[in-house]
C-alpha cells in the first residue's frame, strides 16, 4: 500500500517527504525525473504512550511506503510519465502552497490555494478521459472484425464512466460492482484513488482555519480530504532536541500535537487501514490492517502461523487502557474480551492471539 504524494514546484511536498520519512533526496534522485521511494514511520501518540507505561526491550512503530513524484509542471504533464506514477499509488497526497513569501516563486505568479486543487484535479479527469476515449477506439477497431461480447459489454461500462468524467467528476465517487473492479483491473485511473490535499500555511495562520473550513465545504462533494500544516513549523519541531523542548515550542504556538501525526492518521485512513497494537515487556509494536478485516486477518498481518492456527483473541482498548491507567486494571473494569474468528478488529485495539500450529 503505497502513497503518492504530487504537487506543484515549491509548494513545500519535498520538505514534508523528508519529515514524514526522515529521507532527504539526494541531488541525483531529485534531477533523476523518477518517483523518490521511501518509508514513513507512523507517527502515533497512542504508541508513545504504550511505550511509556511498557518500556519494552523493542519497539516498532508500522510504515507505510511513500513515494515523492516528479513536480507536476507543463513539461512533465506533456510528456504523461507521471501519470503512470500517479496511477501505480494507492491513494495520493497533494501537498497545495498556502503561504505567501516572495522569496519563493510561484509557477502561476501569485498563491490561489482553490486554482491549484482545481488545476490538479482537471489534469487528473483529463487522464482518465482520454484513457476512456483511447480505449473505446481499440474495442470499436476490434468491432469491425468480430463482434465479442464482453467487449461491448466493455464499452458500455466504460460510457458510464466517461459521463462521470465529462462532468468533472471524479471517479471516486460512483459506486462499483464486484465484476466492475474486475473489469478495471489493468486501468489505470488516477480519480478512482483517494485524495488528500494538504495545505502548507505560514506559521502566523496555523491558528486561522477559515481558508481550511472554506475548501473542506468546497470539495467535500468530491471526497477530498483536507487539512493543514506549516512545513517550516513541522521541521523548527523535529530539530528540537527534547521532548519537553518540543511541548514548551508548540504550547507557545498553541499545538497540541505535530501536525505530521495527524497526517499519518489520514493517510493510513486514505489507504483503508487501521492500527491496531500488541504489547507486552518483551515488545510493543504498531500494526496495520485493512478496515473491515478480522481477528484471524489480522494475525496474519503479525505472521501467517498466527492466522492458520488462530484459535481466540484477546482484546482491549487502548482508550480504555489510557483511562483507567493499565492493563490490569482494564481486566479489573471487565473490558478485557476474549473473541473469535468472526471478531471484526477495530481502530486502537490492542491484541493477544491465541493460536496452535
Amino acid at each position: 500500500m503505497k502513497i503518492g504524494m504530487l504537487g506543484l514546484p515549491q509548494v513545500g511536498k519535498k520538505t514534508l517527504f523528508e519529515l514524514l520519512t526522515n529521507h532527504k533526496p539526494s541531488e541525483n534522485e531529485i534531477v533523476s525525473g523518477k518517483p523518490i521511494k521511501s518509508m514513513a514511520e507512523v507517527k502515533d501518540a497512542r504508541f508513545d504512550w504504550l511505550v511509556d507505561i511498557y518500556k519494552p526491550k523493542k519497539e516498532v512503530r508500522a510504515r507505510i511506503d511513500m513515494e515523492l513524484l516528479p513536480k507536476l509542471e507543463k513539461d512533465t504533464i506533456a510528456k504523461g510519465d507521471i501519470f503512470n506514477d500517479i496511477a501505480d499509488a494507492d491513494a495520493l497526497c497533494h501537498v497545495v502552497r498556502a503561504f505567501e513569501d516572495d522569496s519563493v516563486y510561484h509557477v502561476d505568479g501569485s498563491v490561489d490555494p482553490k486554482r491549484d486543487i482545481d488545476k490538479i484535479n482537471s489534469e487528473l479527469i483529463l487522464y482518465d478521459l482520454i484513457f476512456i476515449e483511447k480505449r473505446i477506439e481499440r474495442i470499436d477497431k476490434k468491432a469491425k472484425v468480430t463482434k465479442d461480447e464482453a467487449s461491448i459489454k466493455e464499452k458500455e461500462f466504460l460510457a458510464t464512466l466517461k459521463i462521470q468524467l465529462d462532468k468533472e467528476l471524479p471517479l471516486r465517487l460512483l459506486d462499483f460492482t464486484h465484476d466492475d473492479k474486475k473489469m478495471m483491473t489493468s486501468y489505470p485511473f488516477v480519480t478512482r484513488k483517494d485524495m488528500l490535499v494538504v495545505l502548507n500555511v505560514a506559521e502566523d495562520k496555523l491558528s486561522d482555519t477559515s481558508l481550511l473550513e472554506k475548501l473542506r465545504a468546497d470539495y467535500a462533494s468530491l471526497k477530498i480530504g483536507i487539512m493543514q500544516v506549516s512545513a517550516k513549523v513541522e521541521s523548527e519541531i523535529v530539530k528540537l532536541e527534547s521532548a519537553e523542548e518540543r511541548r514548551d515550542f508548540m504550547q507557545s504556538l498553541g499545538i497540541a500535537e505535530p501536525a505530521i501525526n495527524i497526517l499519518t492518521a489520514l493517510l493510513l485512513k486514505s489507504l483503508n487501514l487501521l492500527s491496531f497494537f500488541t504489547v507486552g515487556q518483551d515488545e510493543v509494536r504498531q500494526w496495520l490492517v485493512r478496515a473491515g478485516s478480522t481477528a484471524p486477518e489480522a494475525a496474519g498481518v503479525i505472521h501467517t502461523d498466527l492466522q492458520k492456527g488462530f484459535i481466540r483473541a484477546e482484546v482491549f482498548k487502548y482508550n480504555d487502557v489510557k483511562a483507567l491507567g493499565g492493563e490490569d486494571k482494564v481486566k479489573a473494569a471487565g473490558k478485557f474480551y476474549v473473541k473469535g474468528k468472526d471478531y471484526i478488529v477495530e481502530e486502537g485495539d490492542i491484541l493477544n492471539i491465541r493460536f496452535n500450529v
